[in-house]
C-alpha cells in the first residue's frame, strides 16, 4: 500500500488463482444495470422497479508483466477468468471473474507492456482492510 494513501501501481493489479501476474498504472470503471419497470394495467405509471443484472466494464492503463510471469511465459490473449484487485486505504476492490474485451498495445518488441485493456467482470467485491 502506498504511504501516502493514494493508489500506487502497486496497489492496482491482476491475479491468476492468488498470483499477482501485472501491475496497472490506472484504471477507469463504469457499472450498469438492466432495471425492469412493473406496470399495472390501467395505471399511467409503472408500480414498481425490478432490479436487473449489474455489469462492470474496466479500462485498465499501462499494464506491465511481473517478472514471475513473464518467466512463466504469462500471455495476456490467453488470460480468462482472472481478478483485477485495487487496494485503497481503507478497502480493497475485487473485479472477480474477469474476461478481457479489448487490448490496445503500444510497446517495443519483446516488452510486456500494454497500453490500454478493457476488462467485463461478473462482479465486484469490496471489502474492508
Amino acid at each position: 500500500m502506498s504511504i501516502a494513501g493514494f493508489p500506487t501501481s502497486s496497489d492496482i493489479y491482476l491475479e491468476v488463482d492468488g498470483t499477482r501476474v501485472a501491475v496497472v498504472q490506472s484504471y477507469s470503471a463504469r457499472a450498469t444495470k438492466s432495471s425492469l419497470s412493473v406496470e399495472a394495467f390501467g395505471e399511467a405509471e409503472p408500480v414498481a422497479t425490478v432490479p436487473g443484472q449489474e455489469r462492470h466494464v474496466i479500462e485498465l492503463t499501462r499494464l506491465y508483466a511481473t517478472d514471475e510471469a513473464i518467466r512463466d511465459g504469462l500471455n495476456f490473449y490467453k488470460l480468462s477468468g482472472f481478478s483485477l484487485v485495487i487496494c485503497k486505504p481503507d478497502r480493497k476492490i475485487i473485479y472477480a471473474d474477469c474476461q478481457w474485451s479489448a487490448i490496445q498495445e503500444n510497446a517495443e518488441l519483446g516488452s510486456m507492456v500494454l497500453e490500454k485493456v478493457t476488462l467485463v467482470a461478473s462482479r465486484r467485491i469490496e471489502t474492508g482492510v
